[in-house]
């Protein structure tokens, strides 16, 4: 019976992540409290919790990182739109902005989804009693 409350509680450790989407940080604070209560209970679970961490807070700073990029286009866009640089629309350059902004905001988009699938990856396989070690993550806890 432990068993199968272990990997309930693996599973619900990982899938806490989604927490993101219902607050600020949701997505890191949310497992970090999960596995500080229950760490102790069992090394399997201290071992989901600190891989869910580890790659929540990896992937916080990986979108932090795009996410600022992004905004550096607005703003310089913005600026120059302000400026006049991109009034004469027969300039081949005057769209160039319009494709770095969406370009980005793409790649933001698509590492949402990767994270949203291997989050649902880590949690199938928690609740049938495997580790899965997520790519890409920095190791902060160990």
């Amino acid at each position: 019976m432990q068993k199968n409350t272990d990997n309930t509680n693996a599973f619900l450790l990982h899938i806490s992540s989604f927490a993101g989407y219902l607050f600020p940080l949701g997505s890191i604070i949310t497992p970090l409290i999960i596995w500080q209560t229950l760490k102790d209970k069992s090394p399997i679970l201290d071992e989901h919790g600190k891989e869910a961490v580890n790659f929540n807070i990896s992937f916080g700073i990986y979108i932090f990182i795009l996410s600022a990029s992004f905004f550096t286009f607005i703003f310089r866009n913005l600026f120059d739109i302000i400026d006049g640089v991109n009034v004469d629309f027969g300039n081949h350059h005057s769209y160039h902005g319009i494709f770095n902004f969406f370009g980005v905001a793409s790649v933001v988009a698509i590492i949402g989804l990767i994270k949203v699938a291997l989050v649902i990856i880590a949690a199938m396989k928690a609740s049938n009693g495997e580790v899965y070690k997520y790519p890409l993550t920095i190791n902060f806890i160990k």
